[in-house]
């Protein structure tokens, strides 16, 4: 599969379909034009017979020696088939090759598929301190009483 840059024709197909990768819309706030105006060097899709199938949507902290991933999506037919861990992977490279140390990214305690994609596929861990089920939480991470689980690996 090849990866190439998202473009902004690819951003209105991925928002158009966005309940074909995710199961709804509840994302659909997150995805920004920005995304592809700002840090388009770090938006990447896969697609096939000229449809998006998978994307993902990067940026390099201005704060700390790490690359971000601020969404990864796969069209639900094609879960599965190790897009993600593809994107992923040429996602680390790229940080790797700038000499970036760490990548990072978050859900919510809720999304038990990303948080299983991110600890079995991508090895990452979860810093926090644990809630009323165990898992990993770091409080407040997105603003007053939004609590995320974040993810950390060392790439280096």
């Amino acid at each position: 599969m090849k990866i190439g840059n998202c473009s902004m024709s690819d951003f209105n197909e991925i928002v158009k379909d966005i309940v074909d990768f995710w199961g709804s819309d509840r994302t659909l706030h997150l995805h920004q034009p920005f995304l592809i105006y700002e840090f388009g060097n770090t938006a990447f899709v896969i697609k096939e017979n000229g449809q998006v199938i998978a994307y993902l949507f990067g940026f390099f902290s201005q704060t700390d020696n790490l690359a971000y991933i601020h969404l990864l999506g796969v069209r639900e037919k094609n879960q599965r088939q190790g897009l993600g861990l593809l994107l992923y992977e040429n996602f680390i490279n790229i940080a790797k090759s700038k000499g970036y140390t760490k990548i990072k990214a978050i859900t919510t305690a809720s999304n038990a598929k990303s948080i299983s994609f991110h600890k079995n596929r991508i090895g990452m861990t979860l810093p926090g301190e644990p809630n009323e089920e165990g898992l990993n939480i770091v409080k407040g991470y997105s603003g007053l009483n939004n609590d995320r689980v974040v993810f950390e690996k060392r790439i280096d």
